[in-house]
């Protein structure tokens, strides 16, 4: 085992994990139990790409006002555990998104109504006319991101390579592309970035071979030990199987406040 995954382990053994619940602010109304993922695995690395403009919109989304994962309790405990899981394999999990607003989906569907913003095009949807967004699923007026239990994450080979900053305006390579011409995410290749809309997201394509279909495979596997479902669209979205609120759907901004009482 290596110096630096020893560290890692050690730094993952040292969380201690609190049995108490805390309340909402009754302006954010989140139910209990919501909780931040770093709080229970703060091992797991983050890009929590709809605070920042790199991303499909090619902005800030509207209701992220801190770059957390937020999560369900029972969500994160589960994560917590498959977290350990990769770090023993020489890997760390690195969270995309978790939970998102109602107001963040709206966000989304403003946009993809919006035909003539296309300037992400060229990264994201490379392959696919905007207008065909909401008739090909890629974009929806719910989701299940909304109700707590759902993360969008990948699998990072530890030592984590540094990633550099996206700069908006900046050339975009097709999300399509052979990983060492994408977008340079540290992250292990899993065939097409992150939110790529396109038929090679689908976790089970038959044209992702190789190295990418044993990232995939490793990802998918131990999610599902762990108690998660893999969405068959996109390799990097998974639920929790026994999630709390299966039928409810929040609207509370992703920060701090919103989980904790001051």
């Amino acid at each position: 085992m290596s110096h630096i995954l020893r560290k890692v382990l050690a730094a993952a053994a040292a969380v201690l994990v609190s049995g108490a619940t805390f309340a909402a602010p009754a302006s954010a109304a989140p139910p209990r139990p919501f909780v931040v993922l770093q709080d229970f695995a703060p091992t797991i690395q983050h890009d929590i790409r709809y605070y920042g403009p790199h991303n499909f919109v090619g902005t800030k989304i509207d209701g992220y006002r801190e770059p957390l994962c937020i999560l369900t309790r029972p969500a994160a405990e589960a994560l917590r555990r498959v977290q350990w899981k990769m770090l023993s394999r020489g890997y760390t999990l690195k969270v995309y998104d978790c939970f998102r607003p109602q107001r963040s989906v709206d966000h989304f569907v403003r946009w993809a109504k919006d035909l003539e913003d296309e300037k992400m095009k060229p990264e994201f949807y490379p392959n696919v006319a905007k207008d065909r967004l909401f008739a090909d699923g890629y974009i929806a007026e719910k989701s299940g991101h909304s109700r707590g239990s759902t993360v969008d994450l990948t699998v990072v080979k530890l030592p984590p390579r540094h990633q550099r900053p996206y700069v908006p305006g900046e050339p975009l390579q097709p999300c399509t592309a052979p990983a060492g011409e994408r977008f340079p995410d540290n992250s292990v290749d899993m065939g097409t970035g992150f939110d790529c809309f396109d038929t090679l997201s689908h976790t089970a394509n038959p044209l992702i071979t190789g190295k990418a279909r044993e990232n995939r495979d490793l990802l998918v596997n131990t999610m599902a030990e762990a108690g998660f479902r893999n969405l068959v669209e996109e390799w990097w979205h998974f639920t929790l199987n026994d999630e709390p609120y299966p039928d409810t759907y929040f609207d509370f901004p992703v920060s701090r406040k919103s989980v904790y009482r001051p």
